[in-house]
């Protein structure tokens, strides 16, 4: 699965918008986002669709489909908990 092409990305531009508003997050490359010095989420495409790998979980990547508005919206739910989570010190699962 390759990463996400500039044409990929233009797909997702509401969400990539509402990602680059969230506090912690730092795009370092179009599409791939870090916090401090982790990588944190990046997207792929292949024949299947668009996916999302993001760490929210607090250990390896998790794969999410984005090709709809609520694959996009579930994702962004997820990676702010997982932000929320971090900086209020809870621990992960």
């Amino acid at each position: 699965m390759k990463h996400a092409s500039p044409e990929a990305l233009a797909e997702l531009s509401a969400l990539l918008e509402q990602l680059r508003a969230l506090p912690g997050l730092i795009e370092r490359k179009p599409g791939i986002f870090y916090r401090g010095s982790t990588a944190f989420l990046h997207f792929h495409e292949d024949p299947a669709g668009l996916f999302a790998d993001a760490k929210v979980n607090g250990a390896g990547f998790a794969r999410w489909p984005v090709d709809t508005a609520a694959q996009q919206q579930s994702l962004l739910r997820a990676v702010r908990l997982s932000m929320t989570r971090k900086a209020s010190g809870t621990p992960q699962k």
